[in-house]
């Protein structure tokens, strides 16, 4: 048995092209993340996890933000691959656990459906917890979101 741990942080943006993605459900009427992709702090930070626990680098090294076919990519797709490829080292996701840090949205009213998301993804439980940061910080500044895995 392996544990992995992964983090993402993303800075909140005024792109009118861009949904606030997190956990693969859409937030809608809330302000957007700025990255490469779809900004899915909550999957990208458990495919970090999964890299890390199967000794397979980190999420940059497979889909770098410089490579233009991984613009606004899904993140959710990108977790499958993830998880593919650490089905192919011939390792199983029992389980994964992580923890959103954001001041804005709530997350309690879309846990559950993130959670399915994910699971149907990852094909395990998955706990989506969430915190803030009590306005200290970045984050605590409503800035950006953060998650652990």
């Amino acid at each position: 048995m392996r544990v992995g741990f992964g983090f993402d942080v993303h800075p909140f943006t005024d792109d009118p092209a861009k949904k606030l993605i997190i956990g693969g459900v859409v937030f809608e009427g809330e302000a957007p993340l700025k990255g490469h992709s779809d900004s899915d702090v909550v999957a990208h930070a458990i495919a970090d996890a999964l890299l890390g626990a199967a000794c397979l680098g980190d999420l940059g090294s497979h889909f770098p933000d410089t490579d233009s076919k991984f613009k606004g990519a899904n993140s959710l797709e990108l977790l499958a691959q993830v998880v593919s490829k650490v089905r192919s080292e011939r390792w199983e996701v029992a389980n994964i656990d992580t923890t959103v840090l954001a001041e804005r949205p709530k997350i309690a009213p879309m846990r559950s459906a993130m959670e399915a998301a994910l699971k149907s993804v990852v094909g395990a439980p998955v706990s989506v917890k969430a915190t803030r940061a009590e306005g200290l910080g970045a984050i605590g500044r409503v800035e950006g979101i953060a998650c652990w895995a």
